[in-house]
């Protein structure tokens, strides 16, 4: 756990302290706790943000440093490239979240006593398969075009801005709504927090894990397909070895 996170972590949760009942009407299904709430969307966050800016990070980092050629020459699988390039970041993150969420309910008191941990744990896995289809888009651009694509900054701006990270989406105005249920963020932070705040069950959960899942099942095969025809391009290019 980082100072920051610390430190974002108190912010929040005095920011709670006389604001927090104004939202209260809009977190009854979350249990009415502001902070419980935005603990949870601070967290989750970063597991989004990581889903969709690792595997191109890494992309670039090859591409700099030259190692780039010497991994695609190998007879590993694009799949399997694209997995452990993002590995050590995503079980780093994994350690962050959890300390994050440590820290809330053990030095803040919130109460995660019901949660349901398999609920939980499939609405991450469902999750990160649907971020990382972006974050695997991003990564084709990179490979083309040699540097970092808008595609991974634009999404999670949109997404903290209408996702319902730091408030719930009811809160937005009526015009922003049909931007926001087009976002896969906005069903996974429903669960999630669901899932630790209120113990809800996957059966209780399925709406929302349906949503998010047809976005995992669409987008997906297409980051693929995306990243085998940006690797096809370079190579044929002879542009694997320019940065």
């Amino acid at each position: 756990m980082s100072a920051s996170h610390s430190l974002r972590a108190t912010y929040f949760y005095f920011v709670a302290l006389p604001f927090g009942e104004a939202a209260v009407p809009h977190l009854q299904a979350y249990g009415g706790d502001y902070f419980a709430f935005v603990s949870v969307g601070i967290a989750f966050m970063r597991c989004q943000g990581v889903a969709t800016g690792a595997t191109a990070n890494t992309i670039r980092s090859g591409q700099v440093t030259g190692t780039l050629e010497a991994m695609l020459v190998t007879p590993t699988s694009l799949p399997t490239i694209l997995a452990s390039s993002s590995l050590w970041s995503f079980v780093f993150t994994s350690f962050q979240v959890l300390s994050y969420l440590l820290l809330g309910a053990l030095v803040f008191g919130v109460d995660m006593c019901s949660a349901s941990i398999l609920a939980a744990v499939v609405v991450l896995i469902l999750s990160i398969l649907a971020f990382s289809s972006i974050g695997i888009l991003s990564a084709s651009l990179t490979m083309v075009f040699k540097r970092g694509d808008p595609i991974s900054f634009v999404f999670g701006s949109v997404s903290t801005l209408v996702g319902g990270v730091f408030y719930p989406i009811a809160v937005l105005p009526t015009w922003l709504l049909p931007l926001s249920y087009l976002l896969p963020l906005t069903y996974s932070l429903n669960a999630m927090r669901r899932a630790i705040l209120q113990g809800d069950s996957l059966s209780a959960l399925a709406p929302d894990i349906v949503m998010f899942g047809m976005f995992a099942a669409f987008l997906l095969p297409l980051g693929l397909v995306a990243f085998q025809f940006a690797v096809r391009r370079a190579r044929i290019g002879g542009s694997l070895r320019q940065y």
